[in-house]
């Protein structure tokens, strides 16, 4: 059965271009309800951890660097099955592939720079919600 919430970062480059209203207003506009929402910033180590499950991956060392670059906007949205329904909201991770209408199609600039993250399953949901919530703050 799919969960009801999922995960989300604004990455850093969607916040210095100033997309973090118009990004907020369209997952809004898509029927997401916000359980909680948090502008901070990554540092490497908090990038590192938050990632790890990329680490082998040639891409990880940038990824990091990249995410750790300046603020982000981290939220927990609530939908019914979110995680599956926000990933199709948000479009392909190449932003070159996505759907029309789509977050990524509208403010990413690269694959890297692709404007959010999506948790892929119920569990990462949960998990890389409190990576950055508490409980009491989500609920």
């Amino acid at each position: 059965m799919s969960g009801n919430i999922t995960f989300t970062m604004i990455k850093p480059k969607a916040v210095a271009d100033g997309n973090m209203g118009n990004i907020i207003a369209k997952i809004i506009e898509g029927g997401f309800s916000v359980k909680a929402l948090k502008f901070t910033r990554l540092t490497k180590n908090d990038a590192r951890k938050f990632y790890a499950v990329h680490k082998e991956r040639p891409f990880y060392n940038d990824l990091v660097s990249f995410m750790s670059s300046g603020p982000i906007i981290a939220a927990v949205l609530e939908k019914e099955n979110a995680v599956e329904a926000y990933r199709e909201y948000i479009g392909s991770t190449n932003p070159a592939d996505a759907a029309e209408g789509t977050i990524r199609k509208l403010y990413a600039t690269s694959i890297e720079a692709n404007a959010v993250h999506g948790s892929d399953s119920d569990e990462n949901a949960r998990i890389e919600a409190n990576f950055f919530f508490s409980q009491r703050e989500m609920f």
